[in-house]
């Protein structure tokens, strides 16, 4: 027996598959829809305000960037320290500290470990005359780009 070969001309043309939806199906997956939805909402509402909040810190970082007298920087920390988001008693000592009381509010606000010596380290600045000092901008610049307030 000999199998006859087909021709070109017997096959014919398969029908199209009925077209399917990409909304889903069923209920769940509106709901998951709708909870990443707010989720995202949720989390970009959360990063919009902690930005609008540290407005302070990115003009005192650009402040520290160009700052031309080292005699700025005691009243660029004391100003920082003001515009941080504290308790009202907190934030009413603010502008009477100084000494030791300065360097207590700077190390529990630090996010990192921070000199002893610094509160000293600026007051002397105001009174003396500055040298160029490197490690001491760097100290206050980490200061105010990694201090914590309780928000």
């Amino acid at each position: 027996m000999t199998n006859p070969v087909p021709s070109i001309e017997q096959l014919q043309e398969l029908g199209l598959p009925a077209p399917v939806s990409y909304w889903p199906q069923t209920w769940g997956w509106g709901a998951l829809l709708g909870v990443v939805v707010v989720g995202l909402l949720v989390l970009a509402t959360r990063k919009w305000l902690r930005w609008r909040r540290d407005a302070y810190r990115r003009q005192a970082l650009a402040r520290l960037n160009t700052l031309a007298d080292l005699r700025e920087l005691p009243e660029l920390l004391k100003r920082v320290a003001l515009s941080m988001p504290l308790s009202t008693e907190e934030h009413q000592r603010v502008p009477t500290l100084s000494g030791s009381d300065w360097q207590a509010f700077l190390q529990r606000h630090a996010g990192a470990p921070i000199p002893d010596d610094l509160s000293q380290r600026l007051a002397e600045l105001a009174y003396g005359n500055p040298s160029p000092d490197a490690q001491l901008l760097a100290q206050c610049k980490a200061w105010v780009e990694h201090h914590h307030v309780a928000a």
